[in-house]
């Protein structure tokens, strides 16, 4: 199969964030594009206004008339979040359209050029994000396809211009472990940040999640680079060079790591040398982390040390991620989509050193039944870490209810000062009487939803 049989690209749940940068690919480069999505988001909204046409009811009727005529000329992206008795789904299964999932379509995408696949069960979309933005701002002919809406470009996709030989051209890939997505990927380069147990709804065991890491990593180009966290297993899984990083270790580590004005300021020492002084705005241990990863690729494909310093010290932040809702001299609000007990942890801990003269209070929504079964204790112990912890539902995604399983399952275990449950609709009452001079809203379910409506708690308390 080829992408130049088709005319019409249609897409079943074109809201998420990787299917959406998939969605603008092929509306800039000339194909008609429509889609269904479950709830009309400001995602769809975005897509909308970009000419693509979007439904939210699940109809083979609103699906645009010239694709359900041209089944031939007309290629279907699917999400596995999508159900098998979803009727728009059985009706183009029956009526023979050629159906790919996301991963797929990104494999053959990604394929043409010279790709650098970012993986991880944590940092892939900050880490995949900065590489971008370091090749962008160098003036690297590159294309990404980003889990996150980039606060630079405002955006998860950044388009490439046109080549005449598309090896030239450099694509960032955030590489998804989820359903084995990044399995279709065959990177030239690659990051790997983190191979902790998560999914094991899709995964069951940890040994299973490791395997499939091991696999991903043994696609890189024999003649490619791993990146690797120092200490993950992984270097007798490839053919390709492999140079491990981390905070304070391996072959690129930072040195000289301090904070002024909550911003994060320090020194990545490379083989071949050390650049001084980048100035992180987007803070937190864990983002060190990643720009160091970040930065050891870009100095792999060729861009200057000076080049890298600069393009991290104006790297904005991915939405939700870490990002200030309010900052004032009395009040901090900051958002973070960590949904995994290691997530939680490096997100507070980093909170916690910036402002070590402030109590924290933090509101958690956990997502998914099966992972708060999984990791209920690890969220209980790195939710801890906060002063104050105010703990919602469940956010269910994709599941079905798990009997017995509720937020319950956490804050039975939580010790911090004071710990509280309530609904989303209960969040400004609470707010009001708790005064918070430092919160954090922390989870990967609609709790984004409700970020304005708090913030205008705060200032008017």
């Amino acid at each position: 199969m080829t992408l130049d049989q088709f005319k019409y690209i249609y897409f079943l749940g074109i809201g998420g964030i990787g299917m959406s940068a998939l969605a603008r690919w092929f509306q800039v480069n000339g194909y008609a594009v429509a889609g269904y999505d479950k709830t009309p988001t400001a995602l769809t909204e975005a897509l909308q206004a970009e000419g693509m046409v979007i439904h939210f009811t699940d109809d083979v009727e609103q699906i645009p008339t010239a694709f359900r005529e041209n089944p031939a000329e007309t290629l279907v992206i699917y999400t596995p979040a999508i159900p098998k008795t979803h009727s728009e789904y059985i009706y183009l299964t029956e009526q023979g359209f050629i159906l790919q999932k996301r991963s797929q379509v990104l494999g053959l995408l990604a394929g043409q050029m010279t790709t650098i696949g970012v993986a991880g069960t944590h940092g892939k979309t900050t880490t995949s994000s900065m590489v971008a933005h370091i090749l962008r701002d160098a003036g690297v002919n590159c294309a990404a396809f980003l889990g996150g809406i980039t606060n630079n470009y405002g955006t998860n996709f950044l388009l490439n211009q046109p080549a005449d030989d598309l090896r030239s051209v450099v694509c960032v890939v955030e590489a998804d472990e989820f359903d084995r997505s990044f399995l279709t990927l065959f990177p030239t380069y690659a990051i790997v940040t983190s191979t902790d147990a998560d999914h094991l709804d899709i995964y069951g065991a940890h040994d299973a999640v490791l395997d499939s890491f091991g696999k991903f990593v043994s696609q890189i180009e024999p003649e490619g680079v791993l990146f690797m966290k120092q200490g993950l297993s992984l270097a007798d899984k490839t053919k390709a060079s492999v140079r491990p990083y981390s905070l304070k270790e391996g072959d690129y580590y930072s040195q000289n790591l301090r904070i002024e004005q909550a911003t994060f300021i320090f020194d990545l020492v490379y083989p071949g040398g050390v650049i001084t002084d980048i100035r992180l705005t987007v803070p937190g241990f864990h983002n060190v982390e990643n720009a160091v990863a970040a930065g050891a690729v870009a100095l792999e494909v060729g861009v200057s040390p000076e080049a890298i310093r600069l393009a991290l010290n104006s790297y904005r932040g991915v939405r939700r991620r870490f990002e200030y809702i309010l900052k004032t001299d009395s009040i901090v609000f900051i958002d973070d989509y960590a949904h995994h007990p290691a997530e939680v942890q490096a997100f507070l801990s980093s909170v916690k050193a910036l402002y070590p003269d402030r109590e924290v209070t933090a509101i958690f929504q956990p997502h998914l039944f099966s992972r708060t079964r999984d990791f209920a204790e690890g969220f209980a112990e790195s939710l801890s870490l906060a002063d104050h912890v105010i703990l919602l539902d469940i956010y269910p995604a994709r599941e079905l209810p798990i009997e017995g399983v509720t937020s319950d399952l956490i804050f039975r275990d939580v010790h911090s000062k004071t710990k509280k449950k309530c609904t989303k609709a209960e969040l400004p009452d609470v707010l009001r009487k708790m005064k918070p001079t430092l919160l954090v809203t922390i989870g990967a379910g609609d709790i984004d939803q409700m970020l304005i409506l708090l913030k205008d708690t705060l200032v008017d308390q």
